[in-house]
């Protein structure tokens, strides 16, 4: 069987955002995270379900609470960002000048062995000389 990330009901829930576990997860009665495992358990109609951002699990982690410990989240803080002035434009350089390529000159080859012959002239395998 494959398993895909969607296939995942965690995945569904958006980070840090309380909902009541009934409407995301229905099941039997659940304890609350903080109040630990000697709780009774609760009705997931009376838990929330949030989930966490975790630094090595892109997923992230889901903790159920009750309405006691149900962790209150901040409003995201929109900033607008204005300039006073316009962004200062940068100079255009002028055009450089195409370099011309390089052409190799081509060595002299032995005629015999045909391998490049030496500065010297003469030839490293059968010792012909230009």
């Amino acid at each position: 069987m494959r398993v895909v990330s969607s296939a995942d009901w965690r995945d569904s829930i958006p980070f840090e955002t309380p909902m009541i576990v009934a409407d995301v997860a229905p099941g039997e009665p659940t304890r609350c995270f903080t109040c630990g495992s000697t709780a009774e358990p609760k009705p997931r109609t009376e838990l929330w379900v949030v989930k966490h951002r975790h630094p090595n699990d892109h997923g992230g982690f889901v903790r159920f609470y009750c309405a006691d410990h149900r962790p209150v989240f901040a409003a995201p803080v929109t900033e607008t960002v204005g300039r006073s002035r316009p962004a200062p434009t940068r100079e255009r350089r002028a055009p450089t000048a195409r370099r011309e390529p390089i052409v190799e000159k081509q060595r002299e080859t032995c005629p015999n062995c045909f391998v490049e012959v030496t500065a010297t002239g003469e030839c490293g395998m059968c010792g012909w000389a230009a």
